[in-house]
């Protein structure tokens, strides 16, 4: 599944794995919610309440598009946060994996907190 992303700044396009949470993530889309930021993430509520999966994890890769199933949000991490341990992306807490940004993830330093964003299939 490929989804876009689009705020005031910009847009960016991910792929997603087929897993429950992409899933019920689908069902809701499109959806309309409002931006918040953590050093270098993004994250926004969805409106989905799904549990943890096993293969959750809080440290990922610059561009991985997760689930953060404590706030029931997107979180988007393109850089360190305020937790991380050098250049590392440290979620708040284990978040379940989705997919990929397509292309560069530093393209999400243009969202400012309190940016509306639209997420919605491609």
């Amino acid at each position: 599944m490929q989804i876009r992303i689009s705020w005031p700044a910009g847009h960016l396009t991910a792929t997603l794995a087929e897993n429950p949470t992409s899933q019920a993530l689908g069902k809701v889309l499109p959806l309309s919610a409002t931006a918040n930021t953590w050093g270098e993430e993004v994250y926004f509520a969805t409106g989905v309440s799904v549990p943890r999966e096993s293969d959750a994890q809080q440290v990922v890769e610059p561009g991985t598009v997760a689930f953060w199933t404590d706030g029931d949000a997107l979180a988007l991490p393109y850089g360190p946060t305020p937790i991380s341990h050098g250049d590392e992306c440290r979620l708040a807490s284990p978040c379940n994996l989705l997919g990929r940004i397509d292309g560069d993830p530093g393209t999400l330093a243009s969202v400012r907190a309190g940016d509306p964003v639209r997420v919605e299939l491609v």
